[in-house]
């Protein structure tokens, strides 16, 4: 006769549950699938049915007591971790929110701004702009296959257990500050160098003839500059795209690769 008691139930709860909270957080931070318009219920469900595919395919997972000490700090750690990695992602777009950024402050469209609806925020209508065309880029060239498959990869290197995140996982998510910030500013830096040279040629004719409102005719030619700037450097987006999405998943692996 087939018989369980609690703690066989406690370790077949723990076998599904304990990938579920990882995969959970990793939806539920991750760009796009974890965006405020995406359902709260439609992410649920797309971490029940990665966890189903995922867990016949994990090494047999430690035994913990579901009401110990260790069973919720390996809760929390695997919340953790789905948590950062979506982290990641979320770096790797802000870096085109603030290209967007840098950009429209010096074209003059730094206080045309509306609420961009994955995050709730405000932001600018160029960062919106390349936000939306970075969203289809990584849509269309299966980036959100990719991170998913790393997602799945961290279960090998970072199994589940005690031993999980260290302080020097924390230090490289730290140094990614600097990273997003000089990508955001080489992208940035052609559009931003050309519109500083018209906005100094104007101070130069207003110092030159200050009887003359050169400043009145300076707005909409560096608008209409900034906008054929945006149309040249659209067509080399893609490549620069490719490089930093490269960048972002060697990142990724290397952060769920032990230190």
């Amino acid at each position: 006769m087939f018989e369980m008691n609690i703690s066989d139930i406690e370790n077949l709860a723990g076998q599904f549950l304990w990938p579920l909270f990882r995969i959970a957080g990793f939806f539920m931070s991750v760009p796009i699938i974890g965006a405020n318009v995406v359902p709260m219920r439609v992410r649920l469900m797309f971490a029940l049915l990665v966890t189903m595919v995922v867990v016949p395919n994990l090494p047999e997972l430690p035994a913990f007591s579901g009401l110990s000490a260790a069973a919720f700090l390996i809760i929390v750690q695997q919340l953790l971790i789905g948590v950062l990695l979506g982290f990641l992602f979320h770096v790797f777009f802000q870096i085109f929110i603030l290209t967007g950024q840098i950009t429209a402050m010096q074209m003059g469209l730094g206080f045309a701004s509306m609420v961009d609806p994955t995050n709730g925020v405000s932001v600018a209508v160029v960062s919106q702009l390349y936000l939306i065309m970075i969203t289809l880029f990584f849509v269309l060239t299966n980036g959100h296959l990719v991170m998913i498959e790393v997602m799945i990869e961290s279960f090998r290197t970072m199994p589940i257990g005690l031993i999980g995140l260290s302080s020097d996982h924390f230090w490289t998510l730290v140094s990614l500050g600097s990273w997003m910030f000089a990508s955001a500013l080489l992208l940035a830096l052609p559009a931003a160098t050309a519109l500083l040279i018209v906005n100094m040629s104007f101070g130069i004719m207003s110092r030159a003839a200050p009887q003359l409102n050169i400043f009145a005719l300076g707005f909409p030619v560096a608008l209409l500059t900034g906008l054929t700037l945006l149309w040249i450097i659209s067509a080399s987006l893609l490549p620069k795209f490719n490089n930093l999405a490269e960048q972002t998943f060697a990142l990724m692996r290397q952060f769920i690769t032990p230190l």
